[in-house]
């Protein structure tokens, strides 16, 4: 089947391409080998767009990671590649090359790279440490880097815990220039809707980048035509919707019921792969190496890296779907595999015959080992779903999202607390019940806090206060709240969940895990609040129907949340809707007439700041199927990074250990 036009809208091929240039072009002009020294967490990033073979043919000898101190001086030219905006790193970059100088008799060329841009802390910094005038410097301009076709992600690891945690607005400002970058090869979102505070700072500050812009324009009277004719409205994006993740901290906090969701819950997808041990394979045999193996370390003997992306025959068609039917599918899958492989030796074979199977073989193969693989994750993840604990831990998280009363599963939680479970788990009960009911009474707080500390540690005591700085794991206080008169404007400092779960359906009793008609497939009867108000703009007729299914009312029309603004009064955080329009108007006329009259295949960037989970990307998904079918249009996700309940409460758990 062809590639659905709308499919080719957004190039994100396009984007990987260019990152890939940009940073051969940056080692090329570094003449002779070169050693590369690599921040981690970029590793596997890098790793995603550029092969380490063809880092080789540009030069690169050997790759180190900065933090393990141990820069080969072999050769002359070093080149650090990191992030400019830690303090901490540029300062490591600083001693590093200092120790290189003062062991190595070698006349060192030092560059560094900063991705992906060179700040004022880090010259800072460096100048502090004697070293700003020792390296060449220089900036790789890496935002979006896509994950897949429809996905694209900042890999900014640490933006949950930047925003909510130690209120650094970095990524709000690296998100804005992502998105500016678009604007400026697609043309200007003709609306920009949002919900949540950070998602209007986001908004102001495009709004500002568009008017520097427009300074920078009038300053250049030579390129004054070219960038007015770039910045006007675009014919291909519809709309640029903003998800603070703040306003929907409980899809975070789930437990995710998809087969990728899982995987991700289970083993931890980073950078479009896992790791995971050879006997939960099988000894199923290793794929060809993609583009992971940009300065991976090797790994041990028992553990084996398994790409997951289009690339494979299986995941695309099972990534989506709800864990319970995996089984099934993957058995069907099995039998085909196997009447194929019968056919082949029972009949007699022409030439003819024998010619298509070999043309057909290598496709086979890969098909044969992608099932092998999953068979093998499948197996695992359903040895944690059938377990005791994941059955209460679920239980627990249902009753909490169907509206039940929280008083109810104290003594569920308190049970697993007993029973030593993993302090993560019980730590996103908690906060999913602090979060649906905006706190918990702090008499019952009080309690939980004492028996986590008892059972898991004193250090916890930093924990509990950096959840409750994230907006986490509160106490239930009497001002706070939707109803309360005094609280300030409506929905500002609070969600009114039961007012909020009823006039969006967020919970469908009846949920079709097997062939799915709603977005509460994903966990099993929740359907996010996220991707629920991005429908409130995209499918308003669907959702108008599913909340009034036995009243005669006629579905809003118009764009934006039109129709739904008394349901936004009642979820905390600022309402984004603004109107873009090209200043100049002949130029957006020019625009049109080259472009035709014909209307094309439109599309909507949904932005998370703040973290998406793969649930939301499978319902996004799910729901752009939807549209494309009814009206060709699709969805594009966009996102500071891939995040889970587990990386949510980790980023405030303590790590250290009183010394005994």
């Amino acid at each position: 089947m062809a590639a659905h036009p709308a499919a080719k809208v957004i190039n994100t091929q396009e984007i990987t391409d260019k990152a890939r240039r940009d940073l051969l072009q940056l080692l090329e002009a570094v003449r002779g080998k070169k050693n590369l020294v690599l921040e981690r967490s970029l590793a596997g990033t890098i790793g995603l767009f550029v092969k380490f073979s063809t880092l080789q043919e540009y030069g690169v000898d050997k790759v180190f990671f900065l933090e393990n101190h141990n820069v080969d001086s072999s050769q002359r030219n070093v080149i650090f590649l990191l992030r400019g905006d830690n303090a901490k790193t540029v300062r490591t970059v600083a001693e590093q090359i200092k120790l290189v100088r003062s062991e190595s008799k070698i006349d060192h060329e030092f560059s560094i790279i900063w991705i992906p841009r060179r700040t004022r802390v880090s010259d800072m910094v460096l100048e502090e440490h004697g070293v700003l005038g020792e390296a060449t410097i220089s900036e790789l301009a890496l935002y979006f880097v896509p994950l897949e076709q429809d996905l694209m992600s900042l890999e900014l690891e640490s933006s949950f815990s930047d925003l909510y945690l130690r209120k650094e607005p970095t990524s709000v400002f690296a998100s804005a220039t992502a998105l500016m970058r678009l604007q400026k090869q697609y043309g200007l979102f003709p609306r920009i809707l949002g919900k949540g505070d950070n998602a209007k700072r986001l908004a102001d500050l495009l709004q500002r980048m568009r008017s520097e812009e427009d300074v920078n324009a009038s300053s250049d009277p030579s390129k004054t035509y070219l960038t007015s004719f770039g910045l006007t409205p675009s014919s291909v994006v519809e709309n640029l919707i903003i998800i603070d993740r703040e306003v929907d901290f409980p899809t975070v906090l789930a437990t995710q019921l998809t087969y990728q969701g899982l995987i991700d819950e289970n083993f931890g997808i980073s950078n479009n792969q896992i790791e995971v041990d050879t006997s939960v394979l099988g000894g199923a045999p290793a794929p060809p190496q993609q583009q992971t193996g940009t300065a991976q370390p090797p790994t041990a003997a028992t553990k084996r890296k398994v790409p997951l992306d289009s690339s494979d025959k299986l995941y695309p068609s099972l990534r989506d779907a709800n864990f319970a039917t995996i089984g099934p599918t993957l058995n069907q899958t099995a039998r085909r595999l196997q009447s194929d492989q019968q056919n082949i030796k029972q009949q007699d074979q022409s030439i003819a015959d024998l010619r298509s199977f070999v043309s057909k073989l290598p496709s086979y193969q890969a098909e044969q080992a992608s099932l092998k693989i999953h068979t093998g994750l499948a197996e695992e993840i359903l040895k944690v779903t059938r377990s005791e604990v994941f059955s209460a831990m679920l239980e627990v998280q249902q009753n909490l999202l169907a509206g039940s009363d929280p008083s109810t599963v104290h003594e569920n939680i308190e049970e697993l607390i007993a029973r030593d479970v993993p302090l993560k788990t019980v730590l996103r009960l908690l906060c999913l019940e602090s979060c649906l009911s905006n706190g918990i009474r702090s008499r019952d707080l009080e309690s939980f806090k004492r028996q986590i500390l008892q059972a898991y540690g004193f250090q916890h005591i930093l924990t509990l206060a950096d959840l409750e700085k994230l907006g986490l794991l509160v106490p239930r206080e009497s001002h706070r709240g939707y109803l309360n008169p005094i609280a300030g404007a409506a929905g500002q400092t609070a969600t009114d969940w039961n007012a909020v779960r009823k006039s969006l359906t967020l919970w469908i009793d009846d949920v079709q895990e097997t062939d799915p008609n709603d977005t509460a497939y994903v966990f099993s009867g929740y359907a996010p609040l996220s991707v629920r108000l991005v429908q409130c703009i995209l499918q308003k007729s669907y959702l108008f129907g599913l909340v009034n299914t036995r009243q005669g009312n006629t579905p809003p029309t118009g764009g934006g949340w039109k129709g739904f603004e008394d349901t936004l009064t009642r979820i905390r955080g600022a309402t984004v809707d603004v109107t873009q329009k090209g200043h100049d108007a002949d130029a957006s006329h020019a625009r049109k007439t080259l472009r035709g009259s014909k209307e094309g295949p439109k599309v909507s960037v949904v932005f998370f700041l703040g973290g998406v989970t793969y649930a939301e990307i499978a319902a996004l998904r799910f729901v752009s199927g939807q549209l494309e079918k009814s009206s060709w249009r699709r969805i594009v996700i966009g996102t500071t990074h891939v995040i889970s309940g587990d990386r949510a409460v980790g980023a405030a758990v303590e790590k250290r250990k009183f010394v005994e």
